[in-house]
């Protein structure tokens, strides 16, 4: 009975004694809070897509993203061509590009609320002219009769709501009226029509046009260089835009004050020509288009989103701290003293989003790291007993939530920085555990054991 109960009890030393049983059971606690970790990015999503709806409402009420496409001159060709001894006549669509056109615009952004978020709108000034070269050519192989009479210029906005005057288009000399919608919707599918005078007369001829459109709409402001050479002026007072789509201002002056941005494509460097029939260019045409998003300047829901991939490592780090304390000072921490520090360092996700849709992100990381770390410091002050390796807790904690505010900072560099800043880290442990004896780790602990005895 006596060597059960001497067994039972060299059992039950090990297993609270075990520096390998603690290291996996620390392992496991790592891997179930991973769970609240998931459940904190899913939070993060949510409120990622709340953002999202109250944009698209937002938008939906104002205007949504705009994109300008055109002019473009569309001149209806009547065919006639024999079938089985039958004659067939068909209408097929010339579509002629301007040889120049210029855009000047200033933007006037504004910023609407939506409960706790923000949407960023815009109103714009622009003023749109060039030049139509009429020396054009068709297709003359069963060609009946070119309708110059019916022919019609396009121009296309993405939402017909943004536009907040009557358009004068000016033709030459002849201001023309307008007409809502668009008569070619596979190439324009929402837009303006007008319908130009005297098109057969003025063949061969330049033909100068120029109209300006006052254009609300949201975040995007895009344009289709349909141009032989498209010229694109923009000015804001927006201090934090992203340049969007196939071709990049070729001048750009970005300061607190806001942006100048000018942009000039030639024919050259799209894929569709000044003047084709019948197929549609929209998936080319749509592939060129070029322009502004005005970004709000912080995305928070991003950087919590990449904040809360370093939580494994947050949670690991502060774990390997406490480990070391057991080891070094041989003081024993109970698995769920570990589960509650492995919850305090997850909480630290959830306030940083919630803090931070109420104030700006800097600060809210402030605040959950000072929270976070004095609630942690505080309950290993209690545990640990010892006022000095608390210091090195708290250091090291503060030490990792300035590494991963750096990288969150320095987007383009966080592989970098994450591993040097992994390298660093390793080589700490290495140099702090260098003296420790782990084979007799074990020795060490029951003969401390057995004199406190």
């Amino acid at each position: 009975m006596d060597n059960e109960n001497n067994l039972f009890e060299k059992v039950s030393t090990w297993l609270r004694n075990s520096v390998m049983l603690k290291l996996l059971t620390i392992t496991i606690l790592m891997l179930l809070l991973l769970i609240p970790s998931a459940m904190i990015n899913d939070v993060i999503s949510e409120r990622q897509n709340l953002q999202q709806e109250a944009i698209t409402e937002v938008s939906g009420k104002w205007a949504n993203s705009q994109e300008i496409n055109g002019p473009i001159l569309t001149i209806p060709l009547l065919y006639e061509y024999e079938k089985e001894g039958e004659l067939i006549e068909t209408i097929v669509y010339q579509y002629i590009l301007p040889q120049k056109l210029n855009i000047d615009g200033k933007l006037k952004p504004q910023v609407l609320n939506r409960g706790i978020y923000d949407v960023v709108v815009y109103d714009s000034d622009l003023i749109v002219n060039g030049t139509f070269n009429m020396d054009f050519s068709f297709d003359e192989n069963h060609l009946k009769e070119i309708q110059y009479d019916k022919a019609f210029l396009t121009i296309g906005f993405s939402d017909l709501r943004g536009i907040g005057n009557n358009i004068n288009f000016k033709w030459g000399e002849e201001s023309l009226k307008v007409e809502s919608g668009s008569k070619i919707t596979d190439l324009i599918s929402s837009g303006i029509t007008i319908y130009p005078q005297n098109i057969a007369a003025k063949k061969d001829q330049q033909i100068d046009f120029n109209f300006t459109v006052a254009l609300q709409g949201s975040q995007d402001l895009m344009f289709v260089p349909v141009g032989g050479t498209t010229h694109v002026n923009l000015k804001s007072e927006w201090s934090s835009p992203s340049f969007k789509g196939s071709f990049l201002p070729k001048n750009r002056d970005i300061n607190e004050a806001g942006f100048i941005a000018d942009w000039n494509v030639l024919e050259l460097n799209r894929n569709y020509p000044q003047s084709w029939s019948g197929r549609s260019m929209k998936d080319k045409m749509d592939a060129s288009a070029f322009g502004v998003n005005l970004l709000n300047e912080v995305d928070d829901y991003k950087k919590a989103q990449r904040s809360a991939k370093y939580s494994v490592m947050t949670i690991a780090l502060t774990f390997l701290v406490f480990f070391l304390v057991e080891v070094i000072n041989k003081k024993r921490i109970h698995p769920f003293q570990y589960i509650l520090v492995g919850l305090a360092l997850s909480l630290f996700y959830i306030l940083l989003v919630s803090i931070s849709e109420h104030s700006n992100f800097n600060l809210a990381y402030a605040i959950s790291t000072f929270g976070i770390v004095g609630m942690i410091s505080l309950y290993a002050l209690y545990i640990i007993k010892a006022r000095k390796l608390v210091i090195i807790l708290i250091l090291t904690l503060i030490g990792i939530y300035g590494f991963v505010y750096v990288t969150l900072q320095l987007a383009d560099y966080s592989l970098l920085i994450g591993s040097i800043g992994l390298s660093v880290i390793l080589g700490l442990t290495m140099y702090f555990t260098r003296k420790i004896d782990w084979y007799n780790l074990q020795s060490a602990k029951q003969e401390k054991l057995a004199d406190h005895e």
